[in-house]
């Protein structure tokens, strides 16, 4: 079985798409953390994540990269979203991601192009989704709470711009696939979400 969880930043898919992992018993990619290390890789070599070739060379990071704390933080994933537009860089990644949605057994990938591009033929397609005030709230607060000192104005331009350029791209643009099933996490809590989430795709799973 293989489950493809996609959606915008600070919309909750990681969040759920983990849970889901854990309640189905499947091994989860975290689709985003590759670009993450793209970016970080690029920064760490003091190149240009706008420029082709060197977001394309971004692409050679040890896996050793991978374990990087900073790729989770704010900086590092406006990188990711500057790498990912560049269609020499989805190439790159896309073969590793493909493989691991087709391993025996199945799989679970959250990322902005699995249910489209990496498992069209996913089992299961779920597709997260907040207002972007909602996801900045709670990007904020959660910097908040790790002592930043950010402004939320910042936070929701940040969110609008990734939004941009993730549905604008002309190579694989974030949006749901035909199939997927549309869950707005605007108004529900982590465990609530986690519940319709699984709600979802068990009601899919039986239909199928």
């Amino acid at each position: 079985m293989i489950i493809a969880v996609d959606g915008p930043t600070a919309s909750g898919k990681g969040t759920l798409a983990k849970a889901l992992a854990a309640h189905f018993g499947l091994p989860f990619l975290d689709t985003g953390l590759l670009y993450r290390a793209v970016g970080r890789h690029v920064q760490l070599h003091q190149g240009n994540p706008d420029d082709a070739a060197d977001a394309l060379a971004g692409c050679g990071f040890p896996d050793s990269l991978l374990d990087d704390p900073s790729l989770r933080n704010e900086e590092v994933g406006g990188l990711a979203s500057r790498v990912s537009i560049h269609p020499e860089v989805r190439a790159a990644l896309n073969k590793r991601q493909v493989d691991f949605a087709n391993q025996p057994g199945g799989a679970l990938l959250d990322g902005r192009d699995i249910g489209t591009v990496i498992a069209p033929h996913a089992d299961v397609k779920l597709f997260v989704t907040a207002p972007a005030a909602v996801r900045a709230q709670r990007r904020y607060a959660e910097m908040q709470r790790q002592g930043n000192d950010v402004a939320f104005a910042d936070i929701l331009a940040d969110i609008q711009a990734r939004d941009a350029r993730d549905t604008g791209r002309a190579d694989a643009p974030l949006k749901p696939a035909e199939d997927a099933l549309l869950l707005d996490t605007g108004d529900l809590t982590i465990g609530h979400a986690v519940q319709a989430a699984i709600a979802l795709v068990e009601s899919r799973l039986r239909k199928s």
